[in-house]
């Protein structure tokens, strides 16, 4: 059984990045070739001529629709053959898979699921987008050769910044302080306050007062596969359930989109929001540069797991704080099985 939910929005690319060049990308084992129209409408077409499987993206694009480069059959928008340039009539079976793609906040997002079971649900929502309080960064993406469901245990376990990120999230009480986990219907929290300790060496400079802090670590994973990570920083004495919200609370955000490649390689896309100095360009920089640089972290460690897990010849042995992710792990599987028995 495959580990990909289908019936799911993943992030193809960055917006910018595709224009009018043919595109070759790989989601959840799939060859996609991505373009733009003349008008910049996005289209995501199957990569495989039908005739001899030669990829699309080798062809090239005569207005809005794309050219076999081996014999010339011409596709449009919609997969179908509208043209064969060696024949009159075009065959039946000459027709390749078109997926629905959408622009939204900087990022491709393409549906890899059913398309007649009526209407597609909604984009994942980012609050405070189009908010003028708010900075959203510009998108950033990295390859990361796991599978991505390593990433989603990272991204369920904030324990983990105690070792893998120790000059820049790490901080007093990220080695012990105890987890709570909750699970909501599309996803599951895993979070802990930590109480009166010095902000973290990312942080430090960001926050809007002097001295401790009360921070809370909040790890939630969306199915199939989009994480929200959140920061929020108070004056020590004001943070827990309970938090004080006013013009000294600090709330960093990071969106962490992960679209699985293959069952061994991820794209891992993520955008950081915060609700301070959005001109503030120098802070959104270092901002950027920091996390660029802790994701980096991550793939060195979950790169090295994956061939660990791949390749195990003992018996692998748990962790308490691994109870987020199998919690995950367990609903994802009952809902991927659920959507290949239907497909049956």
């Amino acid at each position: 059984m495959t580990s990909f939910l289908k019936n799911a929005w993943y992030v193809a690319a960055l917006s910018p990045s595709v224009g009018r060049q043919l595109q070759a990308v790989r989601i959840l084992g799939e060859a996609i070739v991505l373009y733009r129209t003349e008008d910049q409408r996005p289209v995501a077409l199957e990569d495989a001529c039908p005739h001899r499987k030669l990829p699309l993206s080798m062809g090239r694009l005569k207005g809005d629709a794309v050219e076999c480069g081996y014999h010339g059959l011409v596709f449009d928008c919609s997969g179908t053959c509208i043209d064969a340039a060696t024949q009159e009539r075009i065959p039946p079976l000459a027709v390749v898979r078109s997926y629905p793609v959408r622009d939204r906040y900087g990022l491709l997002w393409i549906w890899m699921g059913a398309t007649d079971q009526g209407p597609l649900p909604e984009i994942f929502d980012i609050p405070h987008h189009d908010d003028p309080a708010w900075h959203l960064t510009l998108g950033d993406r990295m390859l990361c050769q796991c599978h991505y469901l390593w990433l989603v245990d990272n991204l369920l376990d904030p324990s983990h910044v105690a070792w893998v990120h120790r000059t820049s999230f790490a901080g007093a009480g990220t080695d012990n302080t105890p987890l709570e986990i909750s699970v909501k219907p599309n996803g599951v929290v895993c979070s802990r306050w930590l109480f009166d300790k010095p902000p973290p060496p990312f942080y430090a400079p960001l926050v809007r007062f002097e001295g401790h802090a009360d921070r809370l670590q909040h790890y939630e994973v969306v199915y199939p596969s989009i994480a929200v990570n959140m920061s929020v920083y108070t004056p020590a004495g004001r943070g827990g359930p309970g938090m004080v919200d006013d013009a000294q609370t600090y709330r960093m955000v990071s969106y962490n989109f992960l679209t699985p490649i293959d069952e061994d390689n991820t794209m891992y896309f993520w955008l950081q929001h915060r609700n301070t100095d959005p001109g503030n360009e120098e802070i959104t920089l270092r901002n950027a540069q920091g996390a660029r640089s802790a994701f980096e972290e991550d793939r060195v460690i979950l790169e090295a797991v994956h061939i660990g897990m791949k390749n195990k010849t003992t018996r692998t042995a748990g962790l308490m704080l691994d109870a987020a992710a199998g919690k995950f792990r367990k609903t994802l599987d009952e809902m991927i099985a659920g959507e290949q028995a239907a497909l049956r």
